[in-house]
């Protein structure tokens, strides 16, 4: 019978060394989605989900030159990658956005 390795601490593939990003670090993304009603209401309710703490306050809106797109930047506490990554899905399947970044 053999047992797992254990894990080097000094492992270069542990993904907290991948990752540009130490967390938890303030972290903004960019929505941008047809100028509607509901809009910003629902991505805040989206930043909530994954960030309890999120602070409404901080959100910042740009019209697009023809006002028919809002753009919109949430700046959410990244607690990991895999928080991110489920963030980054949820706001692009969101019928409302038609782009994350």
């Amino acid at each position: 019978m053999t047992t797992a390795p254990t894990p080097d601490p000094t492992d270069v593939s542990d993904a907290r060394k991948d990752s540009l990003i130490e967390y938890p670090s303030q972290f903004p993304i960019k929505v941008m989605g047809a100028k509607a009603d509901g809009f910003v209401h629902a991505i805040t309710a989206v930043a909530h989900q994954f960030d309890p703490g999120f602070d409404a306050s901080t959100i910042e809106l740009r019209d697009s030159k023809g006002g028919n797109y809002l753009g919109i930047t949430i700046t959410v506490t990244a607690t990991s990658r895999e928080q991110l990554d489920e963030l980054y899905r949820t706001l692009s399947s969101h019928p409302m956005v038609k782009v994350v970044l």
